[in-house]
């Protein structure tokens, strides 16, 4: 395989070990309770992160740091024409009011101009709040509440009205400028109610012509007063419990995340795939993991493109257009680019061998993994050319589905199935695990290049430690780590003791030192039997696998475990379609067809494999319609809300204990 030959060639070629670069402590039993690894890059001793793109264009003024879709292609944008942009929006902050150290929030999916923004309200001195665009009024209304955000950058007239109704009240709504222009007002009077026209050319045209007369000194003089431990963000927590919370970031946390996980990645990527890197970037900006995702891109010069959208139907074309030599995205994505490949077999009648090809799949990589680890010989001869038969078949569809340059990608927000995991690393895609919090500023933990672990989420990154609590809580410490809650000494004291983050996550080291996380420690069910049952563990599985939507597994206090699923509605159109159903069947009938339970119950049966019987999910029941943000059952970032959940599905929940 030439990803494989192209992993060797790189280990030859970095110094960078897989393992042996993290300090390990053991407890007095042996086992491994803490990791320590050293950081690779210099800590951010002056200035902060607003100096990057003035950076780049003194160094190297024609270097391509972005590319553009504009006129149905990708432009290219030097790192001159960045600074400029950067420089002249910050100019039109500044004339605004923005004083230093004040904050400017932004409503907007990831688009070119989310960037350029962020860059610009650092120049100018102050801080930026991303908001989901997503996000309800109720939402709005705290964030730019709590934060004391004075200014608002919005996408849509959408996102303009919901800005302008959840402010309404406050004592000085804040001023607004909207990106994509319309005939309607795209920009608000500070202080207004009913909002008074000021422009119409969108956000960054009408910031650039308001600091039009203002010297380019200015932003100079802002920028320098600017240093390491200055406030960079206030980033809310998705809230699946209460309000969100806004954690404070500095310019030296975002640079030791990125920075750090730069130096990881880059020169490993660079050599396997043989030219300079390059990825689109279609994570949200309102999370910090695409946050951290673009300074890395900016500060390794490496080519990023933006896309607004991570649905896979959307996201495909763009794919095979750009053409990225690596992705970051979430379970979610690879999940749907299998389940599409296995629904395309399907519809053409080769089911059976996308399945077998599954298999082979899942046993290369098992195979191919412990020779690369050298606890096994490898794949035989036989293993081999059923690998070559499927790669025609199989697994180069994927390869080009994803643009057919990619060769690795990351995936972090939640555990990756590892046989999922596996199907990607034998179709010639090694994907990589990361864990963080928005409270870690991004990933706390990767697996590392040339250390291949599927089903944990790595080593620390470097510079970062973690540590295993008595009671299997995961925490944190060092320079990715947040110093506080906005306004919320109380919530910061719950969970930060003698400079370790409390992540509220369980977890476990193994004897290299790599983490595996087993769930939330708020989420643990015990049932009456005494039994404590993680529910991630169930219901990552059970996600991985069609036609399942969205599920949580319940049984505190109960008998057994059982589970609440939705029907993801592309798996149930192909359902249909394979078996000549009207395409409109209700979901009411769907739900209690037994053939369709049939597939539901092959994905708890896979679910089950992972767990004890004790464990397992006993009974389901298959719930209409779906989670999400608008009926209060998904958070922005697409976070089940637990509580939410059961309360609206209780009386689901206690037929299911009734039978």
């Amino acid at each position: 395989m030439g990803v494989r030959r192209d992993l060797k060639r790189a280990q030859r070629r970095t110094d960078l070990a897989a393992r042996g670069s993290a300090e390990i402590v053991r407890d007095g039993t042996g086992a491994v309770r803490e990791v320590r690894a050293a950081p690779l890059a210099p800590p951010l001793a002056v200035g902060s992160l607003a100096d990057l793109p003035f950076a780049h264009a003194a160094e190297t003024p024609d270097a391509v740091l972005l590319r553009r879709r504009t006129e149905g292609a990708w432009r290219p944008v030097t790192a001159a024409a960045f600074a400029a942009e950067v420089t002249a929006v910050a100019k039109g902050l500044i004339v605004a009011g923005l004083e230093p150290g004040g904050r400017v929030a932004v409503m907007s999916r990831t688009r070119y101009e989310w960037t350029v923004l962020d860059l610009a309200i650092w120049a100018a001195g102050g801080q930026s709040v991303p908001v989901y665009p997503t996000s309800s009024a109720e939402q709005v209304e705290w964030i730019v509440r709590d934060s004391g955000a004075r200014y608002v950058v919005t996408e849509t007239a959408e996102n303009t009205a919901t800005v302008t109704t959840a402010t309404a009240n406050h004592p000085r709504p804040p001023r607004l400028w909207q990106l994509t222009p319309t005939s309607a007002s795209p920009t608000l009077e500070p202080g207004s109610r009913g909002g008074t026209p000021i422009a119409a050319g969108g956000a960054v045209a009408d910031l650039t012509a308001l600091g039009r007369d203002l010297s380019d000194d200015e932003v100079a003089k802002r920028r320098a007063a600017l240093t390491p431990d200055t406030i960079a963000t206030l980033c809310y927590t998705s809230g699946t419990t209460g309000q969100p919370k806004g954690c404070v970031l500095t310019h030296t946390n975002l640079h030791a995340e990125a920075a750090n996980t730069l130096e990881l990645l880059h020169p490993v990527f660079q050599a396997v795939t043989g030219r300079t890197a390059s990825t689109l970037l279609f994570l949200p900006l309102a999370h910090i993991l695409g946050r951290t995702l673009q300074l890395a891109c900016l500060m390794g010069r490496i080519e990023t493109g933006h896309f607004p959208s991570v649905k896979p139907d959307e996201l495909r074309p763009a794919l095979k257009e750009f053409r990225p030599t690596f992705l970051v995205g979430v379970p979610y994505l690879f999940e749907k680019i299998h389940d599409t490949g296995r629904a395309t077999a399907e519809k053409i009648g080769r089911g059976a061998s996308f399945d077998r090809a599954e298999r082979i799949a899942v046993r290369f990589g098992e195979a191919y993994l412990r020779k690369f680890l050298g606890t096994g010989k490898g794949p035989g001869p036989g293993l081999y050319a059923a690998w070559a038969l499927y790669d025609l078949l199989v697994y180069r569809r994927i390869r080009k589905e994803l643009g057919g340059r990619m060769r690795y990608a990351i995936s972090g927000g939640s555990p990756l199935d590892r046989d999922l995991n596996l199907f990607f690393h034998a179709a010639g895609i090694v994907v990589y695990e990361g864990y963080g919090l928005t409270e870690t500023s991004a990933a706390a933990t990767i697996v590392p290049p040339l250390g291949p672990r599927p089903g944990t989420v790595g080593l620390p990154i470097p510079g970062v430690s973690v540590r295993i609590a008595d009671d299997g809580e995961v925490l944190i410490r060092d320079g990715v780590v947040f110093g506080s809650y906005w306004n919320n000494p109380a919530a910061t004291d719950a969970v930060l003791a003698d400079d370790w983050f409390a992540t509220g996550d369980l977890g476990s080291l193994d004897e290299d030192g790599y983490l595996t996380i087993t769930g939330r420690k708020k989420d643990i069910l015990v049932t009456s039997g005494g039994k404590n049952v993680s529910p991630a563990v169930l219901e990552d599985r059970l996600r991985s696998r069609s036609p399942v939507g969205q599920c949580v597994a319940v049984g505190d206090n109960r008998p057994f475990v059982a589970a609440l699923i939705t029907l993801d509605p592309e798996a149930v159109a192909h359902w249909l379609a394979v078996r000549r159903l009207p395409p409109d069947t209700p979901l009411t009938e769907l739900v209690h067809d037994e053939r369709l339970r049939a597939e539901v119950q092959k994905a708890v049966d896979y679910a089950n494999q992972a767990v004890s019987r004790a464990e397992s999910i006993r009974a389901f029941a298959l719930v209409e319609g779906e989670f999400t943000e608008d009926n209060g059952l998904l958070t922005p970032s697409l976070k089940v809300k637990r509580h939410a959940v059961t309360a609206a599905y209780a009386e689901r929940i206690e037929e299911l204990y009734r039978r």
